[in-house]
């Protein structure tokens, strides 16, 4: 049975952290319905970031995700469930 909710990944580190995390997107895009990414811009962009993701996919293909994500050592991973 499908689910379809939102995550929100916080990026602590986006120069360590960013280019493993799209590979890992990009990996699991088939279950991201939409991306937002934000992060603060200006003379000097920040290193933090966050990621809002709606997605809808399986029990097997969230823990497949999570687990990938949790890999990543300065990047927080927090669900919001959507019901009808």
């Amino acid at each position: 049975m499908c689910k379809t909710f939102i995550a929100a990944i916080l990026v602590d580190n986006r120069l360590h952290d960013a280019p493993k995390l799209q590979e890992i997107l990009t990996k699991h895009g088939c279950i991201i319905k939409t991306r937002l990414g934000i992060h603060e811009a200006g003379e000097s962009c920040s290193n933090q970031g966050l990621i809002i993701l709606h997605m809808q996919a399986t029990e097997d293909e969230i823990k497949a995700f999570e687990n990938d994500v949790k890999q990543l050592e300065h990047v927080k991973l927090q669900y919001m469930n959507l019901e009808c």
